[in-house]
């Protein structure tokens, strides 16, 4: 895709998510916005990041240390957003300005070590399957109040928030999920769990980004509409 279109692209989507923004009756700005740069090569993205986006997220750990010193030379938050193996959480800690996948007890508990073992305290997302599907990762939602109250524990992890991806479906389809996802954070909040905050609710992608801004998403992820289509993924 041409520099032009991934600007006109990046506008349009800023656009609508000022539009869903003031539908909802929430402040403008509210929502941030998180380029999904996955698959993209450094020349397909930078015409965004010239263009300003600020955060991008990326879903695989080897395309995240191969990208990070570019996104660090344009000052961008740089998130990790795709299922994460506990052997590759070293690639992360330190390195991501938030880990928004964390959906178990063992990955928690890697994050935590080697966290203190260097010294950081890494912001992290934990992931909830808010469908119950098989095939995605995701703490179940009746498991999530238990895997909150241990972690809230742990040294070196702080618990930012909920982050879940849908069913494939509609942008109506995807509504009551993204309401679920809303009930469960604000519960998880009147915990008041140390090292716990719910600050961030990430959720909505290019297709149903506006019904996640109305009901309460403070962070959309946003690949396709921004990047185009995505090639299929390379082996590492």
């Amino acid at each position: 895709m041409d520099t032009v279109t991934v600007r006109e692209n990046l506008e349009r989507i800023r656009e609508g998510v000022a539009e869903a923004e003031y539908a909802a009756g929430r402040p403008a700005g509210s929502v941030r916005l998180i380029g999904v740069t996955k698959f993209k090569t450094i020349d397909e993205i930078r015409p965004a990041l010239e263009a300003g986006l600020g955060e991008v997220g990326e879903n695989r750990a080897q395309e995240f240390t191969d990208k990070f010193d570019f996104f660090s030379s344009y000052g961008v938050k740089k998130h990790f957003i795709g299922t994460l193996q506990v052997n590759k959480v070293k690639y992360l800690v330190g390195k991501a300005d938030l880990i928004q996948s964390v959906d178990r007890l063992a990955l928690a508990e890697e994050i935590g070590r080697l966290a203190v073992k260097r010294q950081v305290v890494q912001p992290v997302l934990i992931e909830v399957n808010i469908g119950s599907e098989e095939q995605k990762s995701g703490v179940a939602p009746a498991l999530l109040p238990e895997l909150l109250k241990v972690v809230s524990d742990m040294p070196g992890i702080l618990v930012k928030g909920l982050m879940c991806v849908p069913p494939a479906g509609s942008e109506d389809e995807a509504r009551p999920y993204f309401a679920r996802m809303r009930e469960l954070f604000l519960k998880a909040g009147e915990r008041s769990l140390p090292n716990v905050s719910m600050e961030e609710l990430s959720m909505g992608m290019s297709g149903d980004y506006k019904a996640a801004i109305r009901e309460g998403a403070t962070m959309v992820r946003i690949g396709s509409a921004i990047f185009g289509p995505r090639a299929a993924a390379k082996p590492f």
